[in-house]
């Protein structure tokens, strides 16, 4: 038995499998992975999918040719009940799963026939509308995540340099690695990024804004690994410099922090490499309890929503700071617009003073 590169099973009646099970499993993997390819998916997409799959079959104990709904509603119960597993999550893990199932038991790719063949049954598909989670809104993510307040930034930025400062008069090492960490937190802010746009960031994108001199060679940030949809490429952006304080940030750490490393991005590991998510996330949590800020509510994107939220507080147009996000639909800005309560307090009275002043205005008109 083959696979050929579209994902179609190819049955050599010449060939004895040792152990037809597990090693049909693996052509299964090997024929959808190909498929995946063909519909130009991202390597890492794949190999997580697969992954997925694999948690499944070890945890119901059964290959996809003897799966039936209630292992879905055993494994996903389990999932909920005692991991605790947040809905996006689980509701991913279906849409893996369902994938792979359709997959399997789609006669075009010979599956059922080879199964029938070895084990009398046949892969069919077990993921429905009526055992698994829909995808009925746009936002799914917890709703105690929420953006820092003004005060709260600028304690973290403060207690970030002086932990540099702590950690380079102690005399130990890794005060770099703070500092480093240091001014990530504040470029995730200053151009509202995310992490995977943070970490591939390079010393070659930044650029000078001709409308916007005095911000110097940082007056632009192009964001080459934009968030991507299912089969595109990355998609780019540019993104303008919005605060006094972001140039002398960058400047300082290409010519203080960065040094002469050899390589061209911005903010390398330890070992050469690109920071992983984790570091930076271990990094934080730790300042958030030092400070006494809630854990449970603030996060690496907590930053982005900040940097909407603030965008939007200080009267920028929500059009311009669409685009900062990245963001096709003015809807899915919304999602991180996040404005305090005193914003929109001092909205509603603008507004009703507004009022106010154009009927008393009037008014007086029609005494005259």
């Amino acid at each position: 038995m083959a696979v050929d590169g579209s994902g179609r099973v190819l049955q050599l009646s010449t060939v004895s499998l040792l152990h037809p099970e597990e090693q049909i499993l693996e052509e299964m993997f090997t024929g959808w992975r190909n498929q995946q390819l063909s519909r130009n998916l991202q390597f890492d997409t794949i190999d997580k999918g697969i992954a997925t799959v694999r948690r499944f079959v070890n945890h119901v104990n059964e290959y996809p040719w003897n799966w039936a709904p209630e292992h879905v509603e055993e494994y996903f119960g389990d999932l909920r009940s005692i991991h605790q597993l947040k809905h996006s999550t689980v509701r991913g893990y279906q849409s893996t799963l369902r994938r792979f199932a359709s997959y399997v038991s789609n006669p075009d790719y010979g599956w059922d026939r080879v199964c029938e063949r070895r084990f009398g049954t046949h892969p069919s598909q077990v993921f429905f509308d009526w055992n698994t989670a829909s995808h009925t809104q746009e936002y799914e993510g917890s709703p105690s995540k929420r953006p820092f307040t003004r005060a709260e930034l600028q304690m973290l930025f403060d207690h970030a340099d002086d932990q540099v400062e702590v950690i380079a008069a102690s005399g130990k090492k890794g005060w770099q690695a703070a500092y480093r960490d240091a001014v990530m937190l504040k470029i995730a802010y200053s151009y509202g990024l995310r992490f995977n746009e943070l970490r591939h960031l390079q010393t070659v994108d930044f650029a000078t804004n001709p409308q916007a001199r005095r911000f110097g060679k940082a007056g632009v940030c192009k964001v080459r690994f934009g968030k991507s949809r299912k089969g595109s490429p990355h998609k780019p952006r540019s993104v303008l410099t919005v605060f006094d304080w972001t140039a002398g940030i960058v400047e300082d750490w290409l010519a203080n922090g960065r040094g002469t490393l050899d390589t061209l991005d911005l903010f390398p590991s330890e070992r050469g490499g690109l920071i992983c998510e984790s570091t930076l996330l271990r990094r934080l949590r730790r300042y958030l309890n030092e400070l006494g800020l809630p854990l449970d509510g603030l996060d690496l994107h907590s930053l982005r929503r900040s940097y909407a939220t603030h965008l939007l507080e200080a009267g920028w147009d929500p059009r311009f700071v669409q685009h900062q996000m990245g963001h096709e639909h003015a809807s899915t800005t919304g999602i991180y617009q996040f404005v305090s309560d005193d914003f929109r307090n001092a909205t509603l009275r603008a507004a009703l003073d507004s009022t106010m002043d154009d009927v008393l205005g009037v008014q007086l008109q029609g005494q005259w």
